[in-house]
């Protein structure tokens, strides 16, 4: 099932418990704005070459909508269409003032040098600089992009509109990124871990974890695992997978990482055949790379006790039915990984006051938003009677219906 059809499933079944009305339901799926454009630039040997760039808002009802940049070959019209929608009921779910939204371009940023992917950005950044802002539509990197893309965009856009640190977020420290937004959405995933142990009376200390996907929130969380405690006893990423029932010694692994550029030749752990990681002996298992990766297949052999999605949708709906079935807690991406949107939302309002706050705060805010959201999760799932991701759906459904009603949304 593609992630369309999984996220429109889900909102589905979370306005039908809600008992939404079928129009104000039908008008919450619909984008409010796809936009698509060419961006033709001159490569370095001089011949012109021509990509699609596009943006999809989905939603504006709670505020600004929000949401990332992609350049990746093969962007799929409907899983852009699924993660803005996606990022709607997240940023409902953290309770900060956003609506959703996505965008990207179709190209391979390895293919490109430096300046092309320059010249590249900021054609974009032109085209659709009138429809993007700090109160209409605030982006920032999502694959193949970085804090880079980022500065390069607010370069841009602030040629049209004047100097506008908070057009978009997760850029550079030195042009008024937030401290702590690197570590987010892995720290994000490990605060909103200890809330759902916290309310069985456990710790991540009391637990062994199996990480797939070693990128920037599998080393994150790893990371902040390892210090509280917790027993990393199997990680992957592209290059390969590793083992070690007694734990992994995580920084020493990132060190490795760092030196080698890959995890297969770790000393400190054994190979093991990748596809093995997520069927894995486990109590948490932490799926923090691409959607789709546990899926009827493979579901009824996973053995963690845990799920805790830090990747977007990489459980399907089929996998959901059967892992419930064995009672396996699943924590949903729309809450997991909202780490990334909330400290994305701490940088916009540090710009918009011109006053930057120190890490510290970043974190205790952060675990503040992310504790406080569980909860709410929590009393949504005692109303219906339901399990954490419609619990969460039905959250974050519920106050953008909410919002959307209060503005008056038939007139």
């Amino acid at each position: 099932m593609n992630a369309l059809a999984a996220t429109n499933r889900n909102f589905q079944r979370a306005a039908r418990i809600l008992g939404l009305d079928s129009k104000l339901e039908m008008s919450l799926l619909i984008p409010f704005r796809e936009i698509k454009v060419e961006c033709t630039i001159p490569k370095d040997d001089g011949t012109l070459v021509s990509y699609v760039g596009f943006r999809i808002q989905h939603d504006n009802a709670r505020g600004p909508m929000k949401g990332g940049i992609r350049y990746h070959p093969e962007v799929d019209p409907d899983e852009v269409n699924a993660l803005a929608q996606l990022m709607t009921w997240k940023t409902a779910v953290a309770d900060i003032p956003y609506g959703g939204a996505k965008g990207g371009i179709g190209c391979n940023p390895r293919d490109l040098s430096i300046s092309e992917l320059e010249r590249l950005t900021r054609v974009f950044t032109q085209k659709i600089h009138d429809l993007i802002g700090i109160q209409r539509d605030v982006p920032a990197p999502d694959m193949g992009t970085n804090a880079q893309t980022m500065a390069w965009m607010l370069d841009e856009y602030s040629k049209f509109h004047g100097h506008s640190p908070a057009v978009v977020t997760g850029k550079p420290i030195d042009l008024g990124g937030s401290l702590g937004r690197e570590a987010a959405t892995g720290l994000g995933v490990v605060y909103a871990t200890e809330a759902l142990f916290a309310e069985h009376g456990k710790t991540i200390a009391d637990h062994t974890f199996v990480i797939q996907g070693f990128g920037n929130v599998g080393t994150w969380a790893a990371k902040c695992v390892h210090e509280r405690g917790g027993k990393v006893i199997a990680v992957s990423d592209v290059t390969g997978a590793i083992k070690n029932p007694n734990g992994i010694d995580i920084p020493a692994l990132l060190q490795h990482k760092q030196d080698d550029g890959n995890l297969k030749d770790f000393p400190g752990a054994d190979t093991m055949d990748p596809d093995e990681l997520l069927v894995h002996e486990c109590d948490v298992l932490m799926p923090c790379a691409l959607g789709g990766v546990i899926n009827k297949e493979n579901a009824a052999d996973v053995k963690a006790k845990y799920i805790i999605e830090a990747a977007n949708h990489p459980t399907d709906p089929e996998a959901d039915e059967i892992l419930s079935k064995k009672g396996v807690v699943i924590l949903p991406d729309i809450y997991a990984n909202a780490g990334g949107v909330t400290v994305s939302y701490f940088e916009w309002v540090q710009n918009i006051q011109g006053f930057m706050w120190d890490e510290e705060k970043v974190n205790h805010e952060l675990k503040k938003y992310m504790t406080k959201a569980f909860r709410d999760i929590k009393s949504m799932c005692k109303v219906h009677n339901c399990d954490l991701r419609m619990g969460a759906f039905t959250l974050g459904v519920n106050r953008v219906a909410r919002a959307t009603l209060l503005r008056g949304w038939e007139a």
